[in-house]
């Protein structure tokens, strides 16, 4: 276990009011490869966020509309910092799969942030259960960096509903351990309104606690998505809320404390088969802004 030190804390706790605390990460998300994949969010800390097509926080709602086509999608992207914290960068590599009942996907991501490097292997799979239920597990580790998760898991709920099932909620649990032994537990709300084409509303909530200390914090979202798939599919969200821990560094955490987020992307067609993806976003909180932008190309099956 690291020693606790530096910590900023803007709604300080009682536990974490002692000079000597760390911690480390964000929040957690599982948003996408596909047709989306879960409504948890931010940074690479304690989540993994990667809107697909359609859907804008990247739930795994999109599997319910249409048989999705095996995909392998190539992206990197690169992000500054204020405040001498550091750039950040990434390359991405992520797939899927899919059969009559399941959605297979894995990343393989090697990132670089707050000056250390690190990679985070994930693997999800997104399975029907009935006509009006399916269901996503997930689980992911890094490789010890101190803003990658060293074992996290989520497993996500979802429910059809009206005579069309264009309406999709979505109830899930995650579970975060951080390389110092810090432990997020969240709970997961969510629902999605497929319009007739080319519009989507999508909107969520997470409540998380986070030990030691027994820190809660609940951020939420909500995302627009136009466009059709095979052309052009465009996605604006926000996303705003309060942050139990984040590691900057292998010995300082932030504590407790708001932020805020912006994300738009652009996903293009080619052809039938092959694409382009565009997205820029930014994120603020007390200590830092981060700003920056990613690139991709994809192919489908």
């Amino acid at each position: 276990m690291f020693k606790y030190r530096n910590v900023l804390t803007s709604r300080s706790p009682e536990c974490c009011n002692q000079r000597e605390r760390i911690n480390m990460p964000k929040k957690t998300a599982f948003r996408f490869f596909i047709a989306l994949t879960a409504t948890v969010a931010s940074s690479a800390h304690a989540q993994y966020q990667n809107p697909d097509s359609m859907g804008a926080s990247g739930s795994a709602t999109q599997v319910v509309n249409s048989d999705l086509p095996s995909r392998v999608e190539l992206s990197t992207g690169a992000q500054q910092l204020s405040n001498g914290y550091g750039d950040w960068s990434d390359v991405t590599l992520r797939g899927s799969f899919s059969d009559r009942s399941n959605v297979w996907q894995a990343e393989l991501a090697a990132k670089r942030e707050f000056g250390q490097k690190g990679v985070f292997f994930g693997l999800s799979d997104t399975f029907t259960l009935s006509p009006d239920w399916f269901a996503m597990l997930a689980v992911g580790a890094g490789d010890g960096a101190f803003y990658l998760p060293q074992f996290r898991t989520d497993v996500f709920l979802y429910r059809k509903w009206m005579e069309q099932r264009n309406l999709v909620t979505s109830a899930g649990l995650g579970y975060y351990r951080a390389p110092d032994g810090h432990i997020d537990r969240s709970v997961s709300l969510g629902a999605t309104y497929y319009f007739t084409q080319p519009w989507i509303l999508e909107a969520g909530v997470r409540f998380n606690t986070s030990d030691p200390g027994a820190i809660r914090s609940q951020q939420q979202f909500a995302a627009l998505t136009y466009g059709k798939v095979g052309s052009d599919v465009f996605t604006a969200r926000y996303g705003w809320g309060g942050e139990g821990y984040q590691a900057i560094a292998s010995n300082v955490i932030l504590v407790n404390f708001d932020s805020y987020q912006y994300n738009l992307s652009w996903r293009h067609w080619f052809n039938r088969t092959t694409g382009t993806t565009l997205s820029a976003e930014q994120y603020t909180n007390p200590s830092y802004q981060r700003q920056g932008i990613a690139v991709g190309i994809f192919h489908q099956f």
